[in-house]
């Protein structure tokens, strides 16, 4: 390669180490102030795992520099150059999506709340896996735009097979920030996940249905994950996710009937019916059964053949299947059940009534109960404007001044501590 060449390549090096440095300022990612709206673990966890990939980067674009001095082919250094580029772009892209993830906390009562949210996030997944002797990763929560939540789960690579991403960052949806127990179904897709139970359920749904019928049995377990975090949802906050859901998936008959092949996601009436047979399963008779029944009335099975004709078989086995996911133990539970793990009779809506009348005037000012029960708190919370949606305005503004006040406090005590 001619001197020219040479020179033009250094130049495109010298463009490229630039560019890589001027990542490592992250308050241009996201200001000053919406990074001081994390809690302090999360805030120093997130920064040194990002600027860990930035000096990675920085160190390979260093190398380029040494290559020329060490007489390497300019093929070499070429080859190498386009590495760096590539790595660029996608960690550009993760920075992009965690910076307008930390960005979203635009004021100091939103910092608040979704402080509140990353840590009832943090305690339901730490509900289960700290029992396994796993450890439970931070959890960051996002406002945005949608339908429904999602998660971009901690330990995914995504940029590269060296950095997995250091948290579980999770999105709500602006329609759900007064009413959050999607977060639970959220976390239950990095517990599971985690566990190994998707794969496990998978199996057992696939091999117990087969006897009913190897099409369904085919069809249900390839539901599993999803199925799977609906019931992590509904164990840790009750009914109240499941009204939550109905209002996202809910749409026309041909939408609530249709099955997408390789789509996780049961159709809407089958997942509603599912929820609503497994809150029977463990509550008895209750206003679940209202729910599956105004569905059932609002989009008649028999006018959903042509679209999903195998709907009456499936629906024919959702008590097998709430069962299975809910009561049969598994490995990657040390032979426990998820009921073990778990009980969802803990958030039946008489004993969270009763929970209520026993905290008395210290359910929302006790900050023992705050630290102690905040995910029991929760689920009474959006219970409450469950059953009275007349008041709904209120009771969710209370459910969101009292998340508010749990962000608080974890910011107060990291301020304290950092001082």
């Amino acid at each position: 390669m001619t001197d020219a060449s040479r020179r033009q390549l250094r130049g495109e090096v010298a463009h490229w180490r630039l560019a890589v440095d001027g990542l490592a300022d992250l308050d241009m990612v996201a200001s000053p102030a919406a990074w001081e709206g994390l809690e302090q673990y999360l805030h120093d966890q997130l920064r040194r795992r990002l600027s860990g990939v930035i000096r990675s980067l920085r160190a390979e674009a260093d190398a380029l520099f040494r290559m020329f001095e060490e007489g390497v082919s300019t093929s070499e250094i070429r080859a190498a150059l386009l590495h760096v580029k590539t790595r660029f772009v996608r960690f550009e892209t993760l920075l992009d999506f965690f910076g307008e993830a930390v960005a979203s906390r635009t004021s100091p009562a939103l910092a608040e709340l979704l402080r509140g949210y990353d840590i009832i996030a943090s305690d339901s997944m730490a509900a289960i896996l700290r029992p396994l002797g796993m450890a439970s990763p931070p959890a960051l929560v996002y406002q945005d735009s949608g339908l429904g939540a999602s998660i971009l789960r901690a330990g995914i690579r995504l940029w590269d097979q060296s950095h997995p991403s250091p948290v579980a960052a999770i999105k709500i949806t602006r329609h759900n920030l007064f009413f959050p127990t999607s977060l639970l179904h959220e976390t239950g897709h990095q517990v599971l996940a985690l566990t190994g139970y998707n794969d496990e359920l998978r199996e057992a749904l696939r091999t117990r249905l087969a006897s009913k019928s190897t099409r369904v049995a085919s069809l249900v377990s390839s539901w599993a994950s999803e199925m799977g975090a609906d019931v992590h949802a509904i164990h840790h906050t009750g009914w109240a996710p499941v009204v939550a859901l109905a209002n996202v998936v809910d749409g026309s008959s041909s939408h609530v009937f249709r099955i997408r092949t390789g789509d996780p996601h049961p159709p809407g009436l089958l997942r509603v019916v599912f929820n609503c047979r497994l809150l029977k399963m463990w509550f008895g008779a209750g206003p679940w059964d209202d729910l599956a029944a105004a569905w059932m009335e609002r989009h008649p099975v028999e006018s959903s053949h042509p679209i999903a004709p195998i709907t009456p078989e499936v629906l024919g086995v959702l008590d097998n299947v709430a069962e299975i996911c809910s009561m049969t133990p598994m490995r990657a539970f040390r032979g426990s059940a998820f009921g073990d793990m778990i009980d969802p009779r803990h958030v039946s809506p008489s004993t969270l009534r009763t929970f209520e009348r026993q905290a008395g005037a210290t359910l929302l000012t006790s900050t023992y109960l705050q630290r102690q029960e905040p995910i029991r708190i929760l689920a009474l919370l959006a219970l409450r404007s469950v059953d009275d949606p007349e008041r709904i305005k209120e009771y969710r503004q209370t459910l969101v001044d009292w998340v508010r006040a749990l962000g608080r406090a974890v910011g107060g005590r990291q301020r304290v501590e950092a001082a």
